[in-house]
């Protein structure tokens, strides 16, 4: 019996982890990583301490990388320090205009900080481009990695 609540927790938890790689309310890899977890308790499988501890340095990576990958876009992309602040500023402000705060709050702290350091208005574009895409690779990044523990969620379970 505590076996099927486990799983269901576990089930429960990858949906929201999938959610959550879209909603930036919530934490995606981590909840999904907490599926695992569940389902490492039950009778049904075992992970290895080996995988349990990888997958959590994973999703710390990804965590990370997500708040940074925009601004490393930013930079490749030819953008300066301005921009790069900009989009730092951009990332926090957008968290209070949810959702579509957080998908453009890094665009346009990109292209205002580019603005405001003496760029022209076609390279502070392109540097909220970078940003924006880095942005996008996130959270392609965050939906693989949740989308791989579904995986070996549901394979473990058949």
């Amino acid at each position: 019996m505590l076996d099927v609540f486990l799983i269901l927790m576990g089930i429960l938890c990858l949906i929201t982890g999938l959610a959550g790689c879209f909603l930036p309310v919530i934490p995606g890899p981590p909840v999904a990583y907490a599926g695992l977890l569940l389902l490492h308790f039950t009778d049904k499988v075992q992970y290895s301490a080996t995988q349990l501890l990888l997958w959590l340095l994973i999703v710390a990576i990804v965590q990370v990388l997500d708040y940074f990958v925009p601004m490393l876009g930013s930079k490749y992309s030819g953008g300066t320090r301005w921009g790069t602040r900009g989009c730092l500023a951009g990332t926090l402000i957008g968290l209070f205009f949810m959702p579509w705060g957080i998908v453009l709050g890094p665009f346009l702290g990109a292209f205002i900080g580019e603005l405001f350091g003496g760029r022209e208005t076609r390279q502070a574009l392109k540097s909220g481009l970078g940003s924006l895409f880095g942005f996008l690779f996130g959270t392609v990044l965050k939906c693989v990695l949740c989308g791989y523990f579904a995986w070996e969620f549901a394979s473990a379970l058949l």
